[in-house]
């Protein structure tokens, strides 16, 4: 099993911009020390608690404060970006990364974000995702060529002996890339399997989650692709201490609790994910209150208590997948427990599960 995160960021809305910044390169090298294998951050430009416009200044400033952990965007907004500029910038840090690098894309969901982009209509935002991917691939390749599209045109040059274009293929001749998911039947994650891009995906429920592995493997099939659960990432809320009472405190009394509380659970409710997180019990979806969701939902508790969520947890999904990606949550005035689960995590919870908890291929 391996071990990430991804800083979306939720931090509250009065955390200045360098607050933001520091929290989230210093949690990048803590997740390295700890024993991470990645560490993804988010992209929003108009969402207070999600305030992280720019992932590049973040994987820049942890790339030279990390050793072997991969950075990368979750996600890119294509449809927001020249793709020629995109593929040249990722392409540099690839080598800048030395292979730690990796890309997830997006469409862009956020009508805030369109707007501010001048964007009013968003129907168009999956055709400029497929047609940015194209035109950044044949950048990759490094090789001449003349491109004319519906959203956007590029080209490299030929150059010749006296005036040569500078290589731009990612480091490794190819760029690791990922989608996130969140609604059933994601057609996200139906285009990471047909790609051969990593699924990310955004736990609601067991029912939710299984759909999503499915819908990758059957889409990785049909384009002759490997498509079992070693190649996804889920995200979970976890906190582990010494003893239940306390991870259930830190986690209600932190910013665990908090961002639950003022932004993510009137969100779910909003959008009707809320029911989901009801599967499987007698309540109603005004039963999901934050009581609800640290007995239930996020995987809270000591580190014999986790390690039997997650067992059972993984027996409920008939198998496991790749990696676990823990949200990172504020923290910021007193960061050791949460640092300290983050270590239990990767350190004493994944080496104790079965081997095959969360690396079991599809038959």
């Amino acid at each position: 099993m391996e071990v990430g995160m991804f800083q979306t960021p939720f931090l509250p809305p009065e955390r200045t911009p360098s607050e933001v910044f520091d929290w989230a390169v210093a949690q990048a090298v803590t997740a390295d020390q700890a024993g991470f294998s990645e560490y993804w951050i988010g992209e929003h430009a108009t969402l207070n608690w999600e305030a992280i416009p720019s992932p590049e200044l973040v994987i820049a400033a942890a790339a030279r404060q990390t050793e072997r952990i991969k950075l990368g965007p979750l996600a890119h907004l294509l449809p927001y970006y020249h793709p020629a500029t995109l593929a040249a910038q990722s392409a540099w840090l690839s080598h800048i990364l030395k292979g730690r690098y990796q890309m997830g894309v997006a469409p862009g969901a956020y009508p805030g974000d369109a707007r501010m982009r001048g964007f009013k209509d968003l129907s168009k935002n999956h055709r400029m995702l497929t047609e940015s991917v194209k035109i950044m691939e044949m950048i990759w390749k490094g090789e001449a060529f003349d491109y004319e599209g519906e959203f956007w045109n590029a080209g490299i040059p030929a150059g010749d002996a006296a005036h040569p274009v500078r290589d731009q293929k990612p480091w490794g001749g190819t760029m690791p890339m990922a989608m996130t998911g969140l609604s059933p039947n994601s057609p996200s994650i139906r285009y990471a399997g047909t790609h051969g891009y990593s699924p990310c995906s955004v736990f609601s429920s067991n029912s939710a989650l299984v759909d999503h592995f499915d819908i990758f493997a059957q889409a990785a099939a049909e384009a002759g692709r490997p498509g079992d659960r070693t190649k996804h990432r889920v995200v979970r809320d976890v906190f582990i201490a010494d003893t239940d009472a306390e991870a259930r405190k830190l986690a209600l009394e932190g910013g665990m609790g908090r961002a639950w509380k003022e932004y993510l659970l009137p969100t779910y409710h909003a959008f009707g994910i809320a029911e989901a997180m009801v599967e499987g019990t007698s309540l109603s979806v005004s039963d999901v209150t934050l009581e609800f969701l640290a007995d239930n939902f996020w995987i809270v508790g000591s580190p014999e208590t986790v390690q039997e969520k997650f067992e059972a947890w993984t027996d409920k999904l008939g198998g496991g997948f790749g990696t676990l990606l823990l949200y990172s949550y504020d923290y910021i005035d007193n960061p050791t427990p949460w640092n300290e689960s983050m270590r239990r995590m990767a350190q004493e919870i994944a080496p104790k599960l079965p081997s095959n908890a969360f690396a079991k291929a599809e038959a």
